[in-house]
């Protein structure tokens, strides 16, 4: 009597099981990136964003007679180190100051400019000879004492306050509130002069801080590409290829200074030059670093480059508006060096360029010593694979033509798994990084 076998289901469950339970830890494991990049935003941005306060912002009183002295004193007494206020001898030295950027906003108090000017005219009237300056006043008389009485009382001097919107527009608004109380107090209202006004397309001047994010992920992207579809070329070329990429993102983004949205009216040259620096940076890096982190450059590039990066820059809020952390980044970032750079090349005539560019350039020497130590890396890694290879390859034969009389079958067997494990392997970190 024959037996029929029945199908063992309970195993084909398990093996389903057993399947569903590999693919969830696979998409598990893949999940950690995002959430690491939800943590790492939050901090980065809620902890430089969240809470802007003075930290030492520099403005000055103008004047140098005890009422500048005085006042300076009091408001940095009420300040507690939100403010260093400092007083300036007269008008233009404060905007020779605001124009360095070494203040943020500057009180003329009502009289005192007058008074320089006044004091200045004296020394010079003095050179004059006597009769011609009686003649003068003979002829003048009356109606000249008149007409300065009329001109003081039809324009009464009034408190002005000068700003530089162009270098901060956040730190200008700080300074207004300061003083503002202050011109109120003493009776009148407050004028604001802006002696470097940014664009006229971007009246806050933050178009420059969105220009720097479009250049990022420009950047930042392209190394995922360049790391995953181009992971099969050499790094000479993938190198080239970043370095191209780069002078295609200068492109683009300059063009959306200029042509496109009239954020930047003139020094598009500069401003590419600026930008190249800034993008060749990012991806020589971050194609240095494909090699060490792999599927893990994404994160490593963003946290580089977007977390510490936009939050230090200064395009949003300058370092005295900041905690200590990224106030001490802003020194050397290369984000705070692009937009720092570009406002001193087209709002400051310059002052200050030079430190930006070393910043910059300093970030592509790090770029070029990264690609540097990814390619002896990648050369130690391909002589090791080859002794394997070269040694598994001695011994399979050895052990073949000991034990078996048709050798030719094991090999390609062996290969043929290697070179589908090997393509799967790269098909999966290149989802992977177009997916991020």
């Amino acid at each position: 009597m024959s037996t029929v076998r029945r199908p063992d289901h309970r195993s084909d469950h398990r093996s389903a099981r057993s399947a569903r339970t590999a693919g969830l830890r696979h998409v598990l494991t893949h999940l950690i990136t995002p959430l690491l990049m939800c943590i790492g935003m939050g901090l980065a941005y809620l902890g430089a964003f969240a809470h802007p306060a003075p930290h030492h912002l520099p403005v000055a009183v103008v004047g140098s007679g005890p009422s500048a002295q005085l006042l300076a004193q009091s408001i940095n007494d009420k300040a507690d180190g939100d403010l260093d206020v400092r007083t300036v001898a007269d008008r233009s030295a404060a905007v020779d100051r605001l124009r360095h950027q070494d203040i943020f906003g500057a009180y003329v108090i009502p009289g005192e400019s007058q008074q320089a000017a006044k004091a200045s005219k004296d020394v010079k009237g003095a050179q004059s000879a006597h009769g011609v300056g009686r003649a003068a006043g003979a002829s003048s008389g009356p109606a000249g004492r008149s007409g300065a009485g009329g001109a003081a009382g039809s324009a009464a001097p009034v408190p002005e306050l000068l700003v530089a919107t162009a270098g901060s527009d956040t730190s200008a608004t700080v300074a207004q509130k300061v003083f503002t109380p202050i011109a109120a107090h003493q009776g009148a209202p407050l004028k604001v002069t802006d002696v470097a006004p940014p664009a006229e397309d971007d009246p806050t001047g933050q178009g420059i801080f969105f220009l720097l994010v479009a250049i990022s992920i420009g950047s930042y992207a392209s190394v995922a590409v360049i790391g995953g579809a181009g992971a099969v070329l050499p790094l000479r070329l993938r190198t080239a290829l970043a370095l191209g990429v780069s002078f295609v993102v200068a492109l683009i983004g300059t063009a959306f200074a200029g042509p496109v949205f009239h954020l930047v009216d003139h020094g598009l040259g500069g401003l590419w030059a600026l930008a190249w620096l800034y993008s060749a940076g990012i991806l020589l890096i971050g194609t240095g670093l494909h090699t060490f982190l792999k599927r893990w450059t994404t994160l490593g590039v963003m946290t580089l480059f977007v977390m510490l990066n936009f939050t230090s820059s200064g395009g949003i809020f300058r370092p005295e508006m900041q905690n200590g952390f990224f106030a001490a980044l802003h020194s050397f970032w290369n984000g705070a060096g692009f937009v720092e750079g570009t406002r001193s090349h087209v709002y400051f005539d310059g002052y200050g360029l030079p430190g930006h560019v070393w910043t910059l350039a300093g970030w592509l020497v790090v770029g070029l010593l990264t690609v540097g130590v990814a390619a002896l890396a990648e050369k130690r890694r391909r002589t090791a694979e080859a002794e394997e290879t070269a040694q598994a390859a001695a011994v399979a034969a050895a052990a073949v033509a000991a034990t078996v009389p048709e050798p030719a079958l094991a090999a390609p067997v062996h290969g043929a798994g290697g070179a589908a494990v090997a393509l799967e392997e790269g098909e999966e970190e290149m989802a992977e990084a177009v997916g991020v």
